[in-house]
């Protein structure tokens, strides 16, 4: 069986039938456009509360910065242009920039561009018309409507015939984030507007609402889906959606308040010093607002942090992370699922992989993610070895393919966190299909600003096993010297003084260039250490972090 075969069909076990006839269903079947006056508009009853601006990506009439790339939309096909990557028209369908920093003071452009999108965007044509665009659209429009905008008369009538389209064009295929924003869109339209039609979008936005909040909030708050951005964009989804109920005095699901609560919590605990999320799985900065934005406008929604600092210890088992911390470091410990069997989609090959800050600042962190989509550059960033974690005889933990595809994944097994002693430690399986079966554990633990990590990989025969530890861009690597015991002593310049690695069992260490991807289009050099064993298991490697001052 070809290599590919073989992915997809360990990747095809694990979905479920909706995913695979839902897919021909969405491809065959194509509904009929609607164009039928628009329902009349539902009084508000009180102020909608602002939510977190967006950067600012309207920078000229018709020139937009999307995703760190700038190009001029002038014309009907620019909305659907070849040469521009799926993601960045995505993102220019979306409207962000309506609701974005100081909109009030582009809105000539916003109700011009409004007018333009009608025109040129016919009902049912076209990428913007995909669900999840016209999703997120539709949000935006409401907003920008319920913030003060005058939506232009074709824009108001086209936003009753994308709710219609959105009904039959739901993502039942995708699940996961992609059904729970056609949910949050329903439910948008159909507290905009009133009537039996209005009604049937909002009945059917709840119910999809009720079932995917029981189904992809986990108990310790976390998204099912493991990746800290895309929880953050399900959380401000949540806060949004008590925030319109409130607008229009209805009444919301009590779920609805729980599940925002917990989340909230949760990415209070998942950040590092700087307020910033850990690079686990499909993570990036810029397409989620900063967790401090999110906690502030749940608080001005009455949605307040059960507790304000996280502890030492926390542990988020439900989803697999642990954090460790106390007044000079904070460490991350991936040790959950690479997110749900049936939708691994924004997974990455990075089980057991650790993050650290130092003295605020961060310090190992892992690659990021730069672009969506098929290629190379893509299959790097999801793979073992763009993560601080270790790859054995050049293999990936889990085999991601395709963009979005995971085939076989690691499963983590007894994870054990100790409040007592400031760490954890779990084993996974991800390299038991290769021959002499081998198993790589880790535990990490933190004391008195010391963080230690020992890795060990059992099993049969002779193997190389490669741990990595990707520096930030603002860390120097200043020396590197092997003492008589064959330790190697790797010494860092970090803003509030030095850093001091120790690593032993590796056969050598080597410092070199990598690339560090903090945003979609953005790639900045950094450095990596690559520490090797090669020879008979078990193979015991240490690592040893202490600021020196």
């Amino acid at each position: 069986m070809g290599l590919k075969l073989r992915h997809f069909a360990h990747t095809v076990r694990f979905l479920r039938p909706v995913q695979i006839y839902g897919r021909f269903w969405f491809r065959l079947y194509r509904p009929n456009v609607d164009l039928r006056t628009a329902p009349r508009r539902r009084r508000v009853r009180v102020d909608f509360v602002q939510p977190p601006s967006r950067a600012v990506s309207l920078t000229g009439a018709d020139t937009f910065v999307l995703l760190n790339c700038a190009r001029t939309v002038s014309k009907a096909t620019d909305w659907n242009h070849v040469t521009s990557d799926t993601l960045w028209l995505y993102n220019l369908h979306y409207f962000d920039d309506l609701n974005a920093s100081e909109a009030g003071s582009r809105r000539a452009w916003h109700e011009a561009l409004l007018q333009r999108w009608v025109a040129e965007n016919p009902p049912g044509e076209g990428i913007g018309w995909d669900p999840y665009p016209t999703s997120l659209r539709i949000v935006n429009w409401v907003q920008w409507s319920l913030r003060g905008g005058d939506l232009p008369a074709e824009a108001e009538h086209s936003l009753a015939v994308q709710a219609r389209w959105l009904r039959r064009r739901l993502e039942y295929h995708l699940l996961g984030n992609h059904l729970f924003a056609n949910a949050k869109a329903l439910i948008f339209a159909g507290l905009y507007f009133q009537g039996e039609e209005a009604e049937t979008w909002l009945r059917k936005g709840v119910a999809i609402l009720e079932r995917e909040l029981s189904e992809q909030v986990l108990e310790d708050g976390g998204h099912f889906e493991r990746s800290p951005m895309y929880h953050l964009i399900v959380l401000e989804d949540c806060v949004d959606l008590i925030n319109i109920f409130n607008a229009f005095a209805i009444d919301r699901p009590a779920s609805l308040n729980a599940a925002a609560t917990a989340m909230m919590q949760w990415a209070a605990v998942m950040q590092h010093p700087d307020g910033g999320i850990p690079f686990f799985n499909d993570a990036t900065f810029g397409i989620a607002p900063e967790p401090a934005a999110i906690v502030d406008y749940g608080a001005r929604l009455g949605i307040p942090l059960a507790k304000a600092r996280p502890q030492p210890v926390e542990a988020l088992c439900s989803s697999g992370y642990v954090r460790l911390s106390d007044q000079q470091a904070a460490v991350f410990f991936d040790a959950g699922p690479v997110g749900p069997d049936y939708l691994p989609g924004h997974a990455h090959a990075d089980t057991l992989s650790v993050e650290a800050s130092f003295g605020g600042q961060r310090v190992l962190v892992n690659s990021g993610t730069s672009v969506y989509g098929r290629g190379a550059e893509r299959e790097w960033q999801r793979s073992t070895a763009a993560h601080n974690t270790c790859t054995v005889d050049g293999m990936d933990s889990s085999e991601v393919w395709s963009g979005f595809r995971v085939a076989r994944r690691a499963r983590v097994h007894d994870l054990d966190v100790s409040m007592e002693r400031g760490g954890a430690r779990a084993w996974h399986d991800g390299f038991t299909r290769l021959r002499g079966r081998p198993r790589h554990s880790r535990d990490v633990w933190l004391r008195d600003s010391v963080l230690a990590v020992e890795d060990r990989v059992t099993g049969r025969g002779r193997h190389t096993v490669v741990g990595r530890w990707y520096l930030h861009p603002s860390v120097e690597v200043v020396s590197v010297a092997r003492s008589a015991d064959k330790r190697v002593l790797v010494r860092l310049r970090l803003e509030v003084g030095f850093l001091m690695l120790t690593i032993t069992g590796a056969d050598f260490v080597r410092v070199l260039d990598a690339n560090f991807y903090p945003c979609f289009g953005v790639s900045e050099p950094s450095r990596s250490l690559v520490y090797e064993y090669h020879g008979e298991l078990p193979a015991r490697l240490s690592t040893r972090a202490e600021l020196e001052y």
